[in-house]
């Protein structure tokens, strides 16, 4: 039998404050993890060989590639797992009537999650609940870009998990679960949802988040232990939580996820981000569905668990790092040649010069 998460009814309990590692500005944190990255590249000669970790994804997954990639390389085990998504080129000048036909194509309905295909830490991914909705979110989109449109999945709990598989021997493994809670407040039958979200500086982010539009009434007065959920996305930027969930992983789920990996091409090294009902039967590889999945640039986010100290969390951010680039060099033997660095350069600026571009998420 398997247990229950701890973290897992996090959301229930009064969030704990940033951990060592979130307290540090993102400028420090990169300095370790840009001297690992050179050091790697000095002993595998190659500043970009992560990108040779999934062939068939634009850079490995690294960046600059869209989430369609990866469900567009889906077989049917995998697509089974993945939640309905149909995505339009150009929305902005598409008509309701065009946009609902792609809707009902893909058997969507309202509500439904719109997000960019090429995206970045939530940025324009927004919970949509009628077509005027949706319209109003395409007149906003970028010109030449693309959206997807998802079935939103409103299951109890979200994970992030990690999964490696050896190019060589072919063995896959998960190589670490995360549990992300979404920002939220407890009532206390007194406070505004405004006094609420001020008084916890965590929830505050999402009030303070560039791009991010909380889209709730701060005067209403949440009832006494009751939850209010504050955002679609449970980025750190607006007050997120991730928590090391590894107890989770078992062999059950590790074969669930491996059958999947497996049923994409190429793919072995990534994250599968996932909705799923309860703690053991994600632990038993039943019950969840795949929202999107990242490659060789998925960050190690369990590191950012308040309860990790800060030494553990650089270690298993550098264990991520050296596996990436072990799988890049088992890749580059097979005749994979990673991209150049002026690619990888182009392919970045691409990709966070669209960021202000999207919507405002919510």
């Amino acid at each position: 039998m398997h247990s229950e998460s701890p973290h897992l009814h996090q959301a229930q309990l009064a969030a704990p404050p940033p951990g060592a590692l979130e307290k540090l500005p993102k400028w420090l944190i990169c300095i370790p993890l840009v001297l690992q990255w050179i050091w790697l590249a000095l002993r595998y000669r190659s500043i970009t060989l992560p990108t040779a970790a999934n062939p068939r994804i634009t850079a490995g997954g690294l960046v600059g590639e869209g989430k369609l990639e990866y469900f567009d390389a889906m077989g049917a085990i995998a697509r089974a797992a993945t939640a309905r998504h149909a995505s339009v080129r150009n929305p902005r000048h598409a008509s309701a009537d065009e946009l609902g036909a792609v809707m009902a194509g893909a058997g969507l309905v309202f509500p439904l999650v719109a997000k960019p295909d090429l995206g970045l830490c939530g940025h324009g991914v927004c919970k949509l609940d009628s077509m005027t909705a949706l319209c109003d979110y395409a007149a906003l989109y970028p010109d030449g870009e693309t959206v997807l449109l998802q079935e939103y999945l409103s299951d109890a709990g979200e994970a992030g998990i990690f999964y490696a598989r050896d190019p060589v021997s072919g063995a896959g493994r998960l190589i670490g679960l995360a549990l992300r809670h979404y920002p939220r407040v407890v009532g206390d039958g007194v406070s505004t949802l405004g006094q609420l979200i001020g008084n916890d500086g965590r929830a505050a982010r999402v009030l303070g988040s560039p791009a991010h539009a909380c889209g709730l009434d701060l005067r209403t007065m949440p009832a006494a232990a009751s939850e209010v959920r504050l955002s679609t996305i449970g980025s750190l930027r607006v007050g997120g939580l991730y928590r090391d969930g590894a107890a989770l992983i078992s062999v059950e789920l590790t074969a669930a996820i491996d059958a999947i990996a497996r049923d994409m091409p190429e793919f072995h090294f990534g994250r599968f981000d996932v909705r799923f009902r309860s703690a053991p039967e994600l632990s038993a590889g039943l019950g969840f569905t795949i929202m999107e999945v990242n490659g060789a640039g998925a960050e190690a986010i369990q590191a950012w668990d308040p309860d990790v100290r800060l030494v553990n969390g650089f270690r298993m951010i550098f264990a991520k790092q050296r596996l990436l680039f072990a799988i890049g060099a088992a890749n580059r033997r097979r005749g994979v040649r990673p991209i150049g660095p002026l690619a990888l350069v182009r392919l970045n600026w691409r990709q966070n010069g669209l960021i202000d571009r999207y919507p405002s998420s919510n």
